[in-house]
C-alpha cells in the first residue's frame, strides 16, 4: 500500500508474489549467472568444447567439476548450479560448432529459435534448414515443429517481421540467426485440444491479423490525406506538430519523406495504443514497422526529435515484456542511440526544453524508463555493478516522480482528467496551485494554437483551390505556395515563371497522356490574342487543352513553348489520350469505402487527444521493476552457499 506520505521504499516491495514472478525471477538470476560465467570464460580464455572439458566423446570431463567450484566460490553461489549452467553453456558450444560444420558440408542452416514464454520447455530452440526457402515455408516449418497452426504467429528476425513471399536469402537471413515466434492467442496449451476452444482461437487469431491488416490499410490512408488538400472540418488526417503543438509544414519536394515520417507516428501511436493493454504480441509489428519507416527519414530529422528516442525505448520495452530481451542483439545500441537522441532534442542539462515548455518535470519519465531498461540488461548481461548504478537513478527519479494520489483527487474535483493531474503535478513539481493554473494555461494556449491551425488550413485550402481554378495541379499550387510562404499573388508568379511546374504531381511530360488535337475554337482564341497557330497548337497540348494556362505559358516567353516543354508537344500528337475522369472512376470502383472508414476510424481511436500522453505513466511496471532488480543486484555479494 502507498501512504499519502511519498512512494513505498524500493527494498521493501515484495519481489515474490505468485508462480509467474517468482520465475520471471529465477529466470533473472540464471540469465545474471549465465553472463557472469561467460565473462569468466572468455576472461580465462577458456574453451568448454575443448579437452580437459570435453572428452573424445564429446562428453562432459571431470575438469569441468573444478571448474563449476572456482567459478562458484568466486560468485558466493550455488556449486551445482553453476556446474548446471556451465554444462549447458557447454553442450550449446558443441552444438553450435557441429551445426557450424554441418553448415559448410552441407549448406543447411541452424537457426536460433525463441518461442513465446507460455509455451517453450527450453529458452532456445534450434532449426535446420536451406535459405532458399521462402518465410511462409520456414513459417509452416516452425509451426509443425513447435505446435502451432500458421495463422497464430509471426516470425521477426533482425528486428523485422518475416516477410512470406521472399525467400530467406533474399531478407538478410543467415546461419544461426536469432528467430522470434511472436503467438497472436493468449489460451492454454491443454485448452487447445478442445474443439470448439480450437476453433474460437483460429477466430481470435484471424481476428487480430486483420486488426493488423487494418492499422496498415488506414494509416496509409492517413498518410495519403496528409498530402492532399482536404477540409478539416468534414476529413481526418494526420498532421506533424512540433513540441509547442503547431503544425510543421514540409516542403512538397519532401514528399517521401514527409509520408514516411506520418506513417511512422502512426504505427508508434497504433503499436503504443497496444502495449497500454499488455499486447505485446500485436504491438511488437508496429513498433518495428515504426522504425522501419523513420530510417527512411533523414539522420538529421532523427537526431533532433524526441519521437525516434522514445520508439527506441518502447521497443526494447515490448522485448523485454515478452521475456525475449536476448533476441534483440542491438538493445545496447538502441539505449545508447536513445541517450543520444535525448540529449540532442533537450539539450545537455534539459535546457532546450526547459527553454520551450518552462519545466523538464514531465520529461523526467522517459530518463526512468531508459534508466531501468540499461539497469535491466546490464544485469542479464553478467555487469552487476554497472546495473546497480543504472537501477539506483531510476529509483531516485521515481522518488521524484512519484505523485501523492490526494493530490491527483484535489484536481479531479477541479475538473481535470487523471492524466491532466499527473502531467501537471510532475511539470510544478507536485504543486497543486501551480499544477491546476499550468493545466489552464495548457488549455488555452492549445486551444489557441489549434483555432490558428486550422484557419491556416482554411486559407491554404482556399488559395490551392484558387490555383486549381486557373488549371494548375494540386501538386503544383502546394509547391507554389510553399515557395511564396502562403502568398497567393506571389504563388501565381511563381508558376506563370515557371510553366514546367504544371506537370508536378500529374506525370512526366515525357509520358504524360496530352490531348491528341486542340479544338479549333481553343486555338482560335490563341491566335486572337496575337499567338502564331502552330504555336498556340503546341501549347494547347502541352496543357491538355487548358487556354488560360498555354495563353500564360506563351505570354511569358515571347509567344513559344519553352525548350524544357517543346519536346511534350512534339510526343503529344503519338500518345493516345486518358480521361482523368474515367481513372477516377475506376479507382472509386475499386474502392470499399465502407472498410476504409472502419480502418481510419481504428487509428483515429487509438490516436492520443493529449499531446503528452507518451510522456503519462502512473509507474505502477516500474515501480515493481525497479524494486525486483534492485534486489537482484543486491543480493548478488549477500548470496550465501547452497549445497
Amino acid at each position: 500500500m502507498k501512504t499519502n506520505g511519498g512512494p513505498p521504499a524500493a527494498s521493501g516491495h515484495s519481489v515474490s508474489r505468485d508462480g509467474q514472478e517468482r520465475r520471471w525471477r529465477r529466470m533473472a538470476q540464471k540469465e545474471y549467472l549465465q553472463a557472469k560465467l561467460t565473462q569468466f570464460l572468455r576472461e580465462d580464455r577458456i574453451q568448454l568444447w575443448k579437452p580437459p572439458y570435453t572428452d573424445e566423446n564429446k562428453e562432459v570431463g571431470l575438469a569441468l567439476k573444478d571448474l563449476a567450484k572456482k567459478y562458484s566460490d568466486k560468485l558466493e553461489c550455488c556449486e551445482n548450479e553453476v556446474e548446471k549452467i556451465m554444462e549447458e553453456i557447454r553442450c550449446k558450444a558443441i552444438e553450435r560448432g557441429t551445426g557450424n560444420e554441418h553448415y559448410k558440408t552441407t549448406g543447411i542452416a541452424t537457426i536460433e529459435v525463441f518461442l513465446p514464454p507460455r509455451v517453450r520447455k527450453d529458452r532456445k530452440n534450434r532449426l535446420e534448414t536451406r535459405l532458399h526457402i521462402t518465410g511462409r515455408e520456414l513459417r509452416s516449418k516452425i509451426a509443425e515443429t513447435f505446435g502451432f497452426q500458421e495463422s497464430y504467429i509471426k516470425i521477426v528476425i533482425n528486428k523485422k517481421q518475416l516477410q512470406l513471399g521472399r525467400t530467406l536469402e533474399e531478407q538478410g537471413v543467415t546461419h544461426n540467426v536469432k528467430a522470434m515466434v511472436l503467438e497472436l492467442k493468449q489460451s492454454e496449451e491443454d485448452t487447445r485440444k478442445n474443439v470448439q476452444v480450437e476453433e474460437d482461437e483460429q477466430n481470435e487469431a484471424k481476428l487480430k491479423e486483420k486488426r493488423i491488416q487494418r492499422t496498415k490499410r488506414g494509416l496509409e490512408i492517413l498518410a495519403e490525406r496528409a498530402e492532399m488538400v482536404v477540409d478539416p472540418e468534414t476529413t481526418p488526417y494526420l498532421d506533424i506538430a512540433n513540441q509547442t503543438g503547431r503544425s510543421i509544414r514540409m516542403p512538397p519536394s519532401e514528399r517521401k519523406v514527409s509520408t514516411a515520417l506520418v506513417l511512422a507516428m502512426g504505427y508508434h501511436e497504433k503499436g503504443r495504443a497496444f502495449l497500454k493493454r499488455k499486447e505485446y504480441g500485436i504491438a511488437l509489428p508496429c513498433l518495428l514497422d515504426a522504425d522501419r519507416y523513420f530510417c527512411e527519414c533523414c539522420p538529421e530529422l532523427l537526431d533532433t526529435v524526441d519521437n525516434y528516442a522514445v520508439l527506441q525505448l518502447d521497443i526494447v520495452w515490448c522485448y523485454f515484456r515478452l521475456g525475449q530481451l536476448e533476441c534483440l542483439d542491438d538493445a545496447e545500441k538502441k539505449l545508447n542511440l536513445a541517450q543520444k537522441c535525448f540529449k540532442n532534442c533537450y539539450g545537455e542539462n534539459h535546457q532546450r526544453l526547459v527553454h520551450i515548455k518552462g519545466n523538464c518535470g514531465k520529461e523526467k519519465i522517459l530518463f526512468l524508463r531508459l534508466y531501468l531498461l540499461q539497469g535491466i540488461r546490464n544485469y542479464l548481461s553478467g555487469n552487476g555493478e554497472v546495473a546497480c548504478d543504472y537501477l539506483s537513478k531510476a529509483h531516485q527519479l521515481f522518488k521524484e516522480l512519484y505523485i501523492d494520489p490526494t493530490k491527483v483527487d484535489n484536481l479531479l474535483q477541479l475538473g481535470f482528467t487523471a492524466q491532466e493531474a499527473r502531467l501537471g503535478l510532475r511539470a510544478c513539481d507536485g504543486n497543486v496551485d501551480h499544477a491546476a493554473a499550468h493545466i489552464t494555461n495548457r488549455r488555452e494556449e492549445l486551444a489557441q494554437i489549434r483555432k490558428e491551425e486550422k484557419e491556416k488550413k482554411r486559407r491554404r485550402l482556399e488559395n490551392i483551390n484558387s490555383l486549381k481554378g486557373m488549371g494548375y495541379s494540386t501538386h503544383a499550387a502546394r509547391q507554389a505556395l510553399h515557395q511564396a510562404s502562403g502568398n497567393l499573388d506571389e504563388a501565381l508568379k511563381i508558376l506563370v515563371s515557371n510553366p514546367q511546374m504544371w506537370w508536378l504531381n500529374d506525370s512526366d511530360p515525357q509520358t504524360n497522356n496530352c490531348q491528341e488535337s486542340p479544338s479549333q475554337e481553343s486555338i482560335n482564341q490563341l491566335v486572337y490574342m496575337g499567338f502564331e497557330a502552330v504555336a498556340a497548337e503546341a501549347a494547347l497540348r502541352v496543357f491538355r487543352g487548358n487556354v488560360q494556362l498555354a495563353a500564360q505559358t506563351l505570354a511569358h516567353n515571347g509567344g513559344s513553348l519553352p525548350p524544357d516543354l517543346q519536346f511534350s508537344a512534339e510526343d503529344s500528337s503519338s500518345t493516345p489520350s486518358t480521361s482523368p475522369s474515367d481513372s477516377a472512376a475506376a479507382s472509386s470502383a475499386s474502392t470499399d469505402e465502407d472498410m476504409e472508414t472502419e480502418a481510419v476510424n481504428e487509428i483515429l481511436e487509438d490516436i492520443p487527444e493529449h499531446e503528452e500522453d507518451y510522456l503519462d505513466s502512473t509507474l505502477e511496471d516500474e515501480e515493481i521493476l525497479i524494486a525486483e532488480y534492485l534486489c537482484y543486484v543486491e543480493n548478488i555479494k549477500s548470496a550465501t552457499k547452497k549445497n
